[in-house]
């Protein structure tokens, strides 16, 4: 008697443990297609970004440079594609949200046509404080904080107003919308959105990418 009872305390244990299982493999399959789907929203070929474009590693990140915390954790990022080299790249993607923070991106892509990207966005950063007091950025501020780039300051402004960047940031809101994006910084990794923000859930999906991609 007390054999049969083990017997079926045994079965069931053994159903519930299974069924556990399954609806986990079932959740991470479907985690594993959330992402291969999000990838054409996320890798738009006109992004720049940071690392070796062969990496097997995206992060992707949707940024505001008038945002606070991505000032924070643009040194944090950098420092993991430096030290992954060939293994992980960045992607930026914009989203704007605080006013007038679009015509700072707009500045800043302006900028990268004449290769000047990341050191347009790093030196923006670095002055937030000063041309974005208590989040309200003030545009008319941020070209003393160009001067010493070797820019040309003129042809930032005219290349500011392109279609071409209007029509690169229009796309990057979209995408964002898309993608159910509502705050800055918004990271996602191989496709993968983070389970809740911080640095440690960052870096926690970035160690297991690796894993994943380099075996």
């Amino acid at each position: 008697m007390n054999r049969k009872r083990l017997l079926i305390s045994t079965s069931v244990a053994f159903v519930a443990v299974f069924a556990v299982a399954a609806v986990m493999y079932r959740g991470a399959g479907e985690d594993a297609k959330q992402a291969q789907s999000r990838r054409a929203l996320l890798e738009r070929p006109h992004a720049p970004g940071k690392g070796s474009r062969s990496a097997k590693v995206n992060i992707v990140e949707f940024l505001d440079p008038a945002c606070g915390t991505c000032r924070d954790f643009h040194p944090i990022v950098r420092q993991m594609v430096e030290d992954n080299p060939g293994r992980i790249r960045v992607t930026v993607r914009y989203a704007p949200f605080h006013p007038n923070s679009d015509y700072v991106v707009k500045v800043i892509e302006a900028a990268r046509m004449q290769g000047k990207w990341q050191q347009a966005l790093e030196a923006l950063f670095a002055s937030q404080a000063s041309w974005s007091p208590n989040h309200a950025p003030r545009p008319d501020l941020v070209w003393s904080y160009l001067g010493g780039l070797g820019l040309d300051l003129e042809r930032v402004r005219t290349d500011m107003k392109s279609p071409e960047i209007a029509q690169h940031l229009a796309q990057d809101l979209a995408d964002a919308k898309a993608l159910n994006v509502t705050q800055t910084p918004e990271f996602f990794v191989n496709g993968r959105a983070m389970p809740s923000f911080g640095r440690a859930q960052l870096e926690a999906l970035v160690r297991d990418a690796l894993k994943e991609s380099y075996p």
